[in-house]
């Protein structure tokens, strides 16, 4: 095992997976408008667009489905391996499609790839858990490397403009392919297999410099997943009753709270409007009536990657809870102005053959107003929601359905984020101005719901969520909650004295 390897460098090149989808979001919003992707494929509009765009989503759907299943048989990044490989099928067949047939399957095959971040939730100290996993967030926000290749190709005139950086999305799922062969199991899924010598060799890899199997942090922590695992096998007792319990303890009265949760969090991420600004900012910056889409789409994707960086440094001392709220009811209020803003100062597009039917003509001011909002909205999501949505739901369910819950909540955001893509396109041209209303009201929607239901878990273990959800803790204790969290501390201390 190469010992420069640590939490940080393992976790950034896991995250490369994010990446995959940062790439998909720059090298459709970066061509859409582009009069070589126009020409190729006959100028798509409505469904027609929204059905190439949405896709991948309808590819991740049924991977994320998938994902538990692979994930516990083979092994958390032995799944993710086959994911990047299958992201380089996809890439061969978009970079070399013949027509929008041929465009979608590619984009499909794609989508099966983007995975859980339940490996980096489970290799990660609880204390530094939020910012590890934020960095799949983080590598999202590569969509601005991808744009400026997309950029960089638009100048030439020819089919590689579109062609060169699609085929180019595959470089990082090679990068991510080979890398994993160095990196460790995840313990919780060695301890289930009961492979235990290896579960205390890579936690005293993970959390001491110098493999320190005897430090008690490690036994702690080695102490507390021997724990759950004994209880869930307590409650199973055969593999196939261990697939029928794990399914249907998703929707006991102990567990479906949490799965709830943890799927509606994915799922109000997705009715943000997020994937609006970011798939089709080409469409927005044209109805704003604002010319210079590359450069003002370019500067959106810094704006995305710098405001990640806050949430990877804060999550981890200033808490989940009022994150989420701040960016629901920012958001919420960004996205009120732009439909504001476009209902007074807009006025029906004259030429029929573009994608919006709504045009600020001749108000520089309004113009630029709705060109800030966008980024703002920007700004907000990914300093709150964006990060957060890989973070929470792996925090928040037991380790006996965290991989089947999780893909289950992550199934649930790209059915939003498939529907949501089909229908955008048809929206901006049927009801324009009127639809950021409609995600302005989503997120407001949001608010109240992490406001009444949603628990802190910055500094627990992942096996102290039981105390949260099980015991009945108050909603105001869990946000009060702030650290030195005291069961895994006080066992690492007892073993010490003993």
């Amino acid at each position: 095992m190469v010992r420069f390897l640590n939490i940080y460098t393992i976790t950034s090149f896991v995250a490369i997976s994010g990446m995959l989808f940062g790439f998909d979001i720059s090298s459709m919003s970066g061509i859409i408008e582009s009069v070589q992707y126009k020409n190729y494929y006959g100028n798509p509009l409505g469904v027609v667009q929204g059905g190439i765009t949405s896709a991948m989503a309808a590819g991740s759907f049924m991977g994320s489905i998938s994902a538990s299943a692979l994930g516990d048989n083979v092994s958390r990044k032995v799944a993710i391996q086959g994911g990047a490989i299958l992201w380089c099928i996809g890439a061969i067949l978009q970079s070399s499609s013949n027509g929008v047939a041929m465009l979608i399957t590619g984009r499909l095959i794609a989508g099966l790839c983007i995975g859980v971040p339940i490996y980096q939730s489970e290799i990660a100290p609880r204390k530094i858990r939020g910012r590890v996993v934020s960095f799949q967030q983080f590598a999202i926000t590569g969509v601005l490397i991808q744009y400026l290749i997309q950029y960089g190709c638009s100048f030439l005139d020819s089919e590689a403009a579109f062609r060169l950086p699609w085929a180019i999305q595959a470089l990082p799922a090679v990068i991510l392919f080979i890398s994993l062969f160095l990196f460790p199991y995840s313990p919780r899924w060695l301890a289930r297999k009961d492979r235990w010598e290896e579960v205390l060799q890579v936690l005293a890899f993970l959390r001491t410099p110098n493999n320190n199997i005897n430090n008690p942090l490690v036994l702690a922590e080695y102490k507390e997943i021997e724990d759950e695992i004994q209880v869930e096998r307590e409650e199973i007792s055969n593999s196939l009753r261990a697939l029928y319990n794990s399914l249907r303890a998703l929707y006991t009265r102990k567990l479906r709270k949490r799965v709830f949760l943890a799927v509606a969090i994915h799922i109000w991420s997705q009715l943000s409007g997020i994937n609006v600004a970011m798939y089709y900012i080409a469409y927005l910056i044209k109805s704003a009536g604002i010319a210079d889409v590359r450069l003002f789409s370019s500067i959106q994707y810094v704006i995305a990657m710098v405001m990640t960086i806050p949430s990877i440094l804060w999550t981890d001392h200033s808490g989940r809870w009022p994150a989420l709220l701040i960016g629901s009811i920012s958001m919420s209020i960004w996205l009120f102005v732009i439909g504001g803003l476009l209902m007074r100062y807009g006025e029906p597009n004259s030429i029929s053959n573009q994608p919006y039917t709504w045009l600020v003509m001749n108000h520089p001011a309004a113009s630029h107003a709705i060109l800030a909002c966008i980024y703002l909205v920007v700004a907000s999501f990914n300093v709150s929601w964006g990060p957060l949505i890989w973070v929470y739901p792996p925090e928040i369910v037991p380790l006996r359905i965290r991989a089947t819950s999780v893909s289950l909540a992550l199934a649930s955001n790209w059915a939003i984020n498939f529907a949501l893509g089909l229908a955008v396109p048809a929206m901006f041209r049927a009801i324009s101005w009127r639809m950021f209303f409609i995600f302005a009201s989503f997120n407001l929607a949001a608010y109240i719901h992490v406001l009444i239901a949603a628990p802190e878990t910055m500094q627990r273990t992942l096996e102290e969520m039981d105390e949260i959800f099980e015991h009945g803790e108050p909603l105001w204790k869990s946000i009060r909650y702030k650290s030195a969290t005291n069961r895994l501390d006080l066992l690492a201390q007892e073993i010490e004295r003993a």
